[in-house]
């Protein structure tokens, strides 16, 4: 017996109004709202009745209107991805990609660089980094090698002797290892880690107002650690921020004044 696919059309007060067929991990885990900020309109399997009723409250209210209905851009409950050998192609258009990847987490394809995956900890940088197809506004695109170093790469995904033995690895390698193993990417977001990185600033301010040398270690080391994560959840690295960094600062000239080094002005 195949079981019918229920169908969510929700309303974000002063927001938006659209469909998903998982309202915790579309409204809440990738927007942000509980369940007592957002109402759900409507509950059914017709993917046309409830794809009409969208697009006719979307005006009414006055939100932002779809360009396209949901049911053309939901063809199964599955997406079907296209891979060549140098990307991989999602059949939605950028403004619903990130909607489209929770409500398919799970969902692996194969390409020339291996078997991918969508899970939560991918899909921020799915989103950042796809690009909209130049002959089909409704369908996006990765590149596959980009994808692959930044989550198969065993450079960047440190094996599990590498975990255990601590050697061969480096050290923001293990702190993602150890974030991923303990489910920081996959139900953690951004805002909650930003909380947490001033939290630790706070504990380094008493512990330089303390003059405490190992809570001074520990804080620091804390903050590294919290960055490292935020990054990753970001869909970056740690590596690569600090290499933009480096790239700003390196060439920079000033001086100091009252202990603080002040660029020279251009």
């Amino acid at each position: 017996m195949i079981k019918e696919q229920k169908y969510h059309l929700y309303h974000i007060p002063g927001k938006k109004i659209g469909i998903t067929r998982n309202l915790n991990k579309r409204v809440t885990m990738q927007q942000g709202y509980a369940s007592d900020e957002y109402e759900v309109l409507l509950t059914s399997d017709d993917i046309d009745l409830i794809s009409a009723m969208e697009l006719e409250l979307q005006k009414s209210y006055g939100y932002k209107v779809d360009r396209q209905s949901y049911k053309n851009l939901i063809k199964s409950n599955t997406m079907n991805i296209n891979a060549t050998e140098q990307t991989s192609t999602f059949p939605c258009p950028l403004n619903k990609l990130k909607g489209q990847l929770m409500d398919n987490l799970d969902l692996s394809w194969y390409t020339s660089l291996g078997e991918f995956k969508i899970t939560s900890e991918v899909v921020p940088w799915i989103v950042q980094n796809a690009k909209e197809s130049m002959y089909n506004k409704n369908r996006c695109y990765i590149y596959n090698k980009a994808f692959y170093e930044a989550f198969l790469n065993p450079k960047h995904n440190p094996k599990e002797e590498c975990i255990n033995n601590n050697t061969g690895c480096e050290r923001f390698d293990l702190i993602r290892a150890w974030a991923k193993e303990r489910g920081i990417y996959e139900r953690g977001d951004s805002k909650t880690q930003y909380l947490k990185l001033m939290e630790e600033a706070g504990e380094l301010a008493q512990a330089l107002l303390k003059r405490d040398e190992p809570e001074i270690i520990d804080a620091i080391g804390d903050i590294v650690v919290v960055l490292t994560n935020l990054a990753a959840i970001e869909g970056l690295t740690i590596e690569g921020c600090i290499d933009s960094a480096y790239s700003e600062i390196s060439n920079r000239k000033g001086k100091m004044i009252n202990g603080t080094f002040v660029k020279e002005q251009l």
